[in-house]
């Protein structure tokens, strides 16, 4: 990045002929000096408090009484400029200590709930403070400062210094910004945005045309299954595989569908060799291409377990849509009812994404049947790994099952199996893993009195032939999401459809999975079973569960 260097008129004379002050400061904790020390420059009525290196550069202007901010983002110089007059307002101690020789007064500062206790002389050369919040006047110079009794700054020496070079990386081109947008910036700048999805339309179009494998490419976005399902192969980034830390956020709202619809972030796993099949050659070439899994009753249900060279999707995030967001926002008036422009769902997706891989497909589906569908967009939000020692780790992550029938409106069966059946998978751990886990993502669904939508059913998980977990998922906190579903129906009780507590999910929420603990799982062949007490189903009303179990961990090198 090209750094400006900034030519002022009190920079002017030779940097050798201006007298340049260093303040050390000791930093004690609860009466012990640590090994921190805090040092900040002083020349021609500036104060330089940071190092080159940080990212946030501080000054003090004391001729125009000003602390100044600066900040490079995205090839550009933002600065933040805040007077003196806005600064906490020091309040007048009795008394007095010296401290390096200099008789300082003693000041106090309330901020944030916190005391903090100052004392400075105005007989030094050098005026400076470790704090730029906290500078009783201009010609102070600030020897000891102490945080709620407990943490102190105290100088331990002033020294002349000969040839210093300031680092000033702002001039008059450089963007000024209000605090608030300073802020803004230095959080943006701390993680890497990856837009994935760009208000992209899903809906029912039956006349969208399947793309050509062949032309498939990179960060194209391509619909399949009659506009349902959205797809975009992405490229594995440094930032991605060297994360900490990575979120899914996801913005959703309605382009035309009045009602709450199930929704699924995914990821399309990669094939292990040319002859294995995955969702991906289901979208382009159709249902028969996934194996079939038949229950008790001889029905039949595609794609939703791993089986001979076919693995399901890896679901990232399980949402559901609102009751017709911002389109029926006009359309549903209420007095007091200021109802929400779009629903945000954002959830820590960290174990579920590969840093193995180039490249990988991720796709977003919304179960519906409608021209207008939704509008969606999608970020993967990567906070960088501070410990270098994690740096290289590679994830396991192995899917198991998924009913979540993402080719539903091309006629992939829904996942009521559970009434007969159960759901039994045979797999294999191929390496060393630690921290083995099973993410385990469940919601239920039958959308009348009885359907499994409102009456809680017990879920149970077994492996090996023990129980490892059993749940009987269920929400009750759905009317906090009221405004967020102006087109819910509401009934003669007072009670809106919004409100009502269902299996595991409210309209315009997120269900995050359970974490189930697997870390007892050695190499070798292993079975899992998903047992639900799945209730009957009414004439033409059907009851199903969307699960979806994703095993991951770390490979032991």
């Amino acid at each position: 990045m090209k750094i400006i260097l900034l030519s002022l008129p009190f920079f002017l004379n030779a940097q050798n002929k201006l007298d340049t002050y260093k303040i050390s400061y000791n930093q004690i904790v609860n009466g012990k000096k640590t090994d921190g020390i805090t040092e900040v420059f002083f020349q021609n009525q500036m104060v330089f408090l940071t190092k080159n290196s940080d990212k946030v550069q501080q000054y003090i202007d004391l001729a125009n009484k000003n602390n100044i901010s600066t900040i490079a983002y995205e090839d550009k110089i933002f600065k933040k400029l805040i007077s003196f007059d806005s600064l906490p307002q020091p309040k007048k101690e009795n008394d007095t200590k010296e401290i390096l020789g200099f008789s300082c007064q003693h000041v106090s500062y309330s901020y944030f709930s916190n005391r903090i206790d100052v004392w400075y002389t105005e007989q030094s050369k050098a005026k400076a403070t470790p704090n730029a919040n906290y500078l009783p006047s201009t010609n102070a110079l600030v020897l000891q400062m102490v945080f709620n009794g407990n943490q102190t700054l105290v100088a331990n020496a002033i020294t002349k210094v000969e040839n210093y070079q300031p680092f000033i990386n702002y001039d008059a081109k450089s963007i000024e910004v209000t605090a608030s947008e300073f802020e803004e910036i230095i959080i943006n700048s701390r993680f890497k945005r990856l837009l994935v999805f760009e208000k992209e339309i899903i809906n029912f179009d039956p006349k969208r045309i399947v793309p050509n494998e062949k032309e498939l490419t990179n960060d194209q976005v391509y619909h399949f299954s009659n506009g349902s399902v959205i797809l975009k192969k992405i490229k594995v980034t440094p930032e991605l595989k060297n994360s900490q830390a990575i979120f899914a956020k996801l913005i959703c709202k309605s382009n035309g569908d009045a009602y709450d619809r199930t929704g699924s972030v995914f990821i399309v796993p990669s094939k292990e060799n040319d002859s294995a099949i995955n969702l991906l050659d289901a979208y382009l070439y159709g249902l028969n291409k996934l194996p079939v899994f038949t229950d008790n009753k001889s029905n039949k249900y595609q794609g939703f377990i791993k089986e001979n060279e076919y693995s399901p999707a890896i679901e990232i995030m399980r949402f559901f849509t609102p009751f017709g967001v911002n389109y029926f926002n006009d359309k549903r008036k209420i007095n007091h009812y200021n109802w929400a422009k779009e629903v945000v769902y954002k959830e820590e997706v960290t174990s579920v994404i590969p840093n193995d891989k180039a490249e990988f497909w991720i796709g977003v589906f919304i179960g519906n049947y409608d021209k207008g569908g939704h509008e969606v967009s999608l970020e993967l939000d990567v906070y960088p790994s501070l410990d270098k020692k994690e740096k290289d780790f590679k994830k396991y992550i192995e899917p198991l099952f998924s009913t979540v029938n993402t080719m539903e409106m091309s006629g992939q069966n829904y996942g009521g199996l559970f009434a007969n059946d159960t759901l039994k998978v045979n797999f294999e751990i191929k390496d060393e893993v630690q921290n083995l886990e099973l993410l385990y993502t469940t919601t239920g669904h039958g959308g009348w009195d009885n359907g499994d939508e409102f009456v809680p059913r017990m879920n149970k998980v077994y492996v090996d032939g023990q129980e490892v977990f059993k749940i009987v998922p269920w929400r009750t906190d759905c009317g906090t999401y009221r405004l967020s579903n102006p087109a819910s129906g509401n009934f003669a009780d007072g009670l809106s459809s919004s409100d009502l507590s269902r299996s595991n999910w409210c309209p315009g929420t997120l269900t995050p999975p359970y974490s189930i603990p697997l870390s007892n799982l050695k190499k070798g062949n292993h079975s899992i079973e998903v047992v639900i007490d799945q209730g009957p189903n009414e004439g033409q009303s059907t009851n199903h569960w969307n699960v979806s179990g994703v095993l991951v961990g770390k490979l032991i090198n």
